[in-house]
This record gives structure tokens, sequence and C-alpha cells, in this order.
């Protein structure tokens, strides 16, 4: 295998590993390290450029930084991108190959679940190395999806308290772009509340799960963010709050388990200006990686999980009032509270317990 160390200024340390046996060609980015390894899922997807995949991981290991420290886990910001379709490319040996990437960095990053990586997977990558996260043993961890779709979903009702002065989401429209395994979970959730549905997706199957288990009705995904429903939840591929579909927004409230749902930072100041309330995405979603992380841990419970998930509407709670009394986008404020966090944990003199 060989690996190669890229220079990207602001990040702890980003290596493209590329094995031609397997067919792996990968990037794993360390983001900071501040309060511990870097932990965050691997992304299985046919990026159209190296370029692509480049950004994309660093933009996702970033917003692992700001999840992880809100999160209140003592990990840093790591992720992992696999060029590759996971529906045919995706092997045995491949996964084997990333796992070795993986234990390469001695520590310095654990991986876990993201977009086209199931826990079967992890396992093959588990086989490999011990820096892998995200499996049911004994009924502790496992797939962190239904734990994001609860987070998600307390996330939810606190924006409806605070934006609509409403106590459940009872007789709300919610707008779901992307029903995979996170956006069915929270479906069921809204529905179970009696918050009405609608759902887009690329797959048409999802589509008309939804419909005859919730009721829902359906969209497209192009249209799903301008309908006049109460609140959008992006919970497919990342950049859905652009220029153009914001300025098409009718929802109040943006709420969904997508990482990197801003196009643009520019995107969370125009959201405010047009006064829709937006849940930051790293906090939102954060109980999938809380999950991973106290797996890691060793303090993994039923009962801690719970909690901790239950404090994600609490920490929106703080961040929108704070918003509120300065006047300030969700967003900018979400991160200033993060990177308070981390100067805490630099300045009390955490260190990472990874190799350097």
């Amino acid at each position: 295998m060989k690996s190669e160390v890229l220079a990207v200024e602001g990040w702890r340390k980003v290596v493209h590993f590329i094995d031609d046996q397997s067919g792996l060609n990968a990037i794993i980015a360390v983001h900071d390290a501040t309060l511990g390894p870097g932990c965050g899922g691997c992304r299985i997807y046919p990026y159209a450029s190296f370029e692509a995949g480049l950004e994309d991981v660093k933009n996702l290991s970033r917003g692992m930084t700001y999840k992880n420290a809100l999160g209140g886990i003592p990990f840093g910001g790591g992720k992992a991108v696999i060029f590759a379709d996971p529906k045919t490319d995706k092997t045995p040996e491949m996964l084997r190959a990333f796992g070795a990437a993986v234990d390469h960095l001695e520590g310095l990053y654990y991986t876990a679940e993201d977009s086209g990586v199931t826990e079967a997977d992890l396992a093959m990558i588990r086989s490999v190395t011990p820096y892998a996260a995200g499996m049911e043993d004994k009924g502790v961890g496992g797939n962190p999806s239904p734990f994001t779709a609860r987070g998600v979903w307390r996330g939810m009702q606190a924006a409806a308290r605070a934006k609509f002065g409403a106590e459940t989401l009872k007789d709300l429209t919610v707008s779901i772009l992307g029903v995979g395994a996170v956006g069915m979970e929270l479906a069921r959730l809204i529905h179970e509340e009696g918050g009405r549905l609608v759902v887009a997706d690329v797959n048409p199957t999802a589509m008309k799960e939804a419909v005859e288990r919730f009721g829902a009705e359906t969209s497209t995904p192009e249209d799903a963010i301008a309908l006049d429903v109460d609140i959008f939840a992006p919970c497919a591929l990342g950049g859905s709050l652009r220029q153009d579909s914001v300025e098409r927004m009718q929802a109040k409230i943006v709420a969904g388990a997508a990482n990197n749902q801003l196009k643009t930072p520019d995107m969370d100041q125009k959201l405010h200006d047009r006064g829709v309330l937006y849940c930051p995405d790293y906090v939102i979603n954060a109980a999938g990686v809380i999950s991973v992380g106290l797996e890691i841990l060793g303090t993994w419970a039923t009962e801690e999980m719970n909690r901790r998930i239950d404090k994600i509407g609490d920490r929106l709670s703080e961040i929108f009032e704070r918003a509120q009394a300065e006047n300030t986008p969700t967003g900018a404020v979400a991160d200033k509270m993060a990177l308070e966090v981390i100067s805490k944990g630099a300045k009390s003199g955490v260190k990472s317990t990874s190799a350097a």
C-alpha cells in the first residue's frame, strides 16, 4: 500500500492511501486532536474527482471537530472517504485494505459508519485494526443511525418550542429530504408523535415504504426544500442549503441529520435574515458519534445514551437563546461554543491519547 501525507493547512494530518491490489483509493483526514484522537465515519462514494473527495473529507472532518466538542466526548475531528461506488465496487479486500490504512495511523483516527458503510463492513475493517467502532456487542453500541435519528427528533422538538411555542410535533408538517436509515427512523418518530410528513428521495422504494408505513406525501428532491411546511429536514448528502434553494424555502425551521448542510458558510446568515431557525447540523446529528465515542471509551449504557440524546435538545435551546440575545446566526453561535470547549481543553492540558 502506498501512502502520501498531504499538506493541508489547519489540519492535524491528511493522508492519501492507494492499494492497487484491492482497488482502495482513500483519504483519511484528522482536523484537530486537541481533545483526543480524531473520530468520525468513513464514507464510500464515487466522487467525480480527487479534489471533490478531498474537499468533502476536509469539510466532514472539520465538522466532526465541532460535533465531538459540543457532544461532550474526548475526541477530535476525523473522517475518511473511499473513492468507489458502494453498490458495485466495494469488496472485502478493499475494506480490509482500508482497515490497514486506519491502522497505519496508530490510533490517531477511529473510524465508524457513514454513507456506503454497513455494520458488517465495519466488522471486516475491525478484523484488521482495533480503531473501528459502531458495532453492536451484547447490547452495547451498534449501528448509530437510530441514535442519530432520535437526537434529530429531540432537536426538532426543541426548535418547535423555540419557534412556534409547540410542546410536541403534533400537527406540524415536516419535509424530509432523504429517507435512508436515519431519515426513515426520524419519519417514524415524527409520525408516532402526530406530525405530518412529506418525503423525497432518489430511491423510489424508500419513498414507497414511507408512504405505506406513515401515510407520507411525496415530493421530488429538488422541490422538497421549497414546500409550504413547518420544518425542513435535510437527511441526505450535504449542501442542500445554498443560495437558490434558501431563497425558495418556506419552512421556518431547518432540522435534519445531514452533515455539511450549508453549501457555503454565508448561508447561516442568509437563514437568519429570512427568519429561519437553523439547527446547526453537527449539534443536532451528534447522537451517532456520541454512541461510537462511548463505545470506544467502554462506558456505553442505554441510560447514558438516552441522557446524552435528551441533552441535544437542551444544547440547541441554549444555542437558540444565545443567538437571539446576540442577534447572531445559530451556526456562528454553535461554532463559537465549540471553539470555547476546545480552547478550554487546550488550556487544561488535555492531550490526545493517539500517536503523534
